[in-house]
């Protein structure tokens, strides 16, 4: 591999509705344009994944007895539904087709080659194993083949993973698997940080406990320097100026 200098082009991603737009091109014709990502059920179904909105809020009323409430009370009369509409919410993942946000690229990029990297993308996600909370950031690196993408497709990649029941060694895997199946890029690699509310409300009860998983494919696995650089940029846990 030849000598690579730490050329950089890094862009940070504040907050998740700050959503950067860098790299879109308004002049494409509409008829080039992919498809975008769509629901797979109208909004306005009362039925979700065979599942009836009635049966949902059934369900939540359920576990409240269980947990030693009257669903019927004055405070808890509406929780149901509000529970049932941030389920809709909280796992729109399922909805999404990741693949899809990534499918438009560009090439006109005056021979660019160097590393690309998205850092502290903030998602919110949930335990698949206790149904809790998991929130932190996401760091995404790639080195481009002649085709890159508008950066915040790769934020919404982020969110489409993460929008479901997970365990963050398999969203890590799975934004990274996404990111290369679309770009066929040099190498790709992706870091992700993670408070699980699992082990800090319950269990264990540690608190300021984060978990950091990364996926590193082609040259960021294959060669120490590529890597080296992509760590670096993205200082996970350190100070940045």
């Amino acid at each position: 591999m030849r000598p690579r200098t730490p050329a950089l082009s890094v862009c940070r991603a504040a907050t998740p509705t700050e959503r950067c737009r860098s790299g879109e091109v308004d002049a494409v014709p509409c008829a080039s344009l992919p498809r975008r990502p769509t629901m797979t059920q109208s909004p306005d179904s009362d039925a979700r994944h065979g599942v009836s909105r009635d049966d949902a809020e059934s369900a939540v009323r359920t576990l409240l007895r269980w947990a030693g409430e009257d669903p019927a009370r004055e405070g808890l009369i509406d929780t149901p539904r509000r529970v049932a509409d941030a389920y809709t919410e909280w796992f729109s993942g399922y909805a999404t087709d990741a693949d899809a946000y990534l499918a438009r690229t560009f090439e006109e990029v005056a021979g660019y080659d160097e590393m690309i990297v998205l850092r502290d993308i903030e998602y919110e996600s949930h335990c698949e194993h206790h149904m809790a909370p998991i929130i932190g950031k996401v760091h995404v690196g790639y080195l481009p083949a002649g085709k890159v993408v508008g950066i915040s497709k790769l934020a919404r990649v982020v969110e489409a993973y993460a929008k479901r029941f997970q365990v963050q060694e398999k969203m890590t895997a799975q934004i990274a698997g996404c990111i290369q199946r679309a770009l066929a890029p040099l190498g790709v690699g992706v870091v992700v940080e993670g408070a699980h509310e699992c082990m800090t409300t319950r269990g264990v009860h540690k608190r300021g406990v984060s978990m950091i998983t990364s996926t590193m494919l082609g040259s960021f696995r294959e060669d120490a320097r590529t890597r080296a650089e992509f760590l670096q940029f993205i200082e996970v846990g350190g100070s940045r100026r």
